[in-house]
């Protein structure tokens, strides 16, 4: 009985950690690869570069979108898809 109420801090800070680090970040990773894999022609994206512009085409794990008035076309990576829609914000 000692045994275990001597190591009850460490138990303990091991389901503290699981539950303040691992487990937000195992949900933030599943959000973002379910969004990755739902984007679909049209969609407004933003690429972990900065860039925005709107995906006109996807093939395999290569996304080609256009960004811009002059309709310039860029392909990139799916892991390189930050969001989905144009997260600019406006600075007063």
């Amino acid at each position: 009985m000692e045994q275990i109420i001597q190591f009850a801090p460490f138990i303990i800070l091991i389901v503290a950690f699981y539950f303040i680090l691992i487990r937000p970040e195992s949900k933030k990773k599943k959000k973002v690869a379910q969004m990755r894999s739902e984007l679909a022609v049209g969609d407004e994206i933003t690429t972990i570069g900065g860039m925005v512009g709107k995906i006109c085409a996807i093939k395999d794990d290569l996304i080609t979108f256009e960004t811009g008035e002059d309709r310039v076309r860029i392909q990139v990576a799916r892991w390189a898809i930050h969001t989905t829609g144009f997260d600019v914000q406006a600075k007063s």
